[in-house]
């Protein structure tokens, strides 16, 4: 038995729907945990699959244990709290604080192997949306070693559909008319659409056990744009010139703070992401999506169509 964690998000309902979709894994192997009513009429298809839905709350500690029950391997999606992560959050009180709960109690469940979901930065990295990352990364390879489970760790990569958080654009697409947009670095991104990065990590969930034990890897495409590419993108689709300035971290900082209205804690947290762009973090050579992708004949969504899908 598998238990999926996050399976009505972005990246864990697409791996959900990417399972069902292919015929990967019985249905009836998979259970759902959600922190939503599992009752709830909106799971009625999932409930007609055969598919065991439970309640689970990152908050609860009791609920993760009990949800995790008779399964063996747990698809761990990290949680989306960034709130966690602000203020240089210390060890074990950012996001990981949640991972490790779900950890602890899918081992007192007897859940055997993880799959988590890291990503698509380096390890060491300069992006504080990496640092909880990291930490579970760690915590896994630490309890790998004591002989508590296996583990897999998949680096999903930056998503086509997050471009426009990379590129400035908080306030919603159809309320950005900026011409330009500041930003605190450029560098180049293996953008990877999500359904590519969901078919990928579910062909992983359903292969043997041991061909992905105690491996870290990237799901990304090979082909990279940087945010200047994606201001000229934008710039087609809008049939308006869109500029990038990028600026030091303090004015991108004082900027989105005094002039936009962000909350400080948010956007500290979320400039050093450019420190790493600038570094290359996000340029992975790493041919494993690709490679599976090509097993099922197909190729990665590009994303000037991600882009013009969105805009439009």
């Amino acid at each position: 038995m598998l238990a999926l964690t996050s399976a009505t998000g972005k990246l864990g309902g697409a791996v959900l729907n990417a399972i069902l979709d292919n015929k990967l894994i019985d249905p009836k192997e998979l259970v759902v945990c959600t922190s939503s009513d599992p009752s709830s009429e909106r799971f009625a298809p999932l409930r007609t699959q055969s598919i065991t839905l439970r309640q689970a709350n990152f908050d609860d500690p009791s609920s993760l244990t009990t949800a995790y029950a008779g399964c063996t391997s747990l698809f761990l999606v990290s949680t989306p709290r960034i709130e966690m992560d602000y203020n240089n959050a210390p060890l074990w009180h950012g996001r990981e604080a949640h991972h490790r709960a779900a950890i602890d109690a899918a081992l007192q469940a007897g859940v055997q192997h993880i799959y988590y979901t890291s990503l698509g930065f380096a390890n060491p990295s300069k992006a504080g949306v990496m640092r909880a990352h990291i930490r579970t990364e760690k915590y896994l390879a630490d309890l790998a070693k004591e002989a508590k489970c296996t583990y897999t760790v998949i680096r999903e990569g930056l998503y086509n559909e997050s471009w426009p958080l990379y590129f400035g654009y908080y306030f919603g697409l159809k309320e950005e008319t900026r011409k330009e947009v500041l930003v605190a670095g450029d560098g180049k991104v293996s953008w990877t659409s999500i359904p590519d990065m969901a078919f990928g990590t579910a062909k992983v969930l359903a292969a043997p056990r041991e061909q992905w034990s105690g491996k870290t890897f990237y799901l990304s495409q090979k082909k990279t744009h940087s945010l200047s590419d994606i201001a000229r993108m934008v710039s087609k689709v809008r049939g308006e010139e869109v500029k990038l300035k990028v600026v030091s971290r303090k004015e991108y900082e004082d900027y989105y703070v005094s002039e936009k209205g962000m909350e400080r804690p948010s956007v500290e947290w979320w400039s050093s992401t450019y420190d790493a762009l600038k570094d290359g973090e996000c340029e992975i050579d790493d041919s494993t999506l690709e490679g599976l992708l090509k097993e099922a004949e197909r190729t990665p969504k590009p994303l000037e169509e991600t882009i013009e899908e969105m805009l439009k």
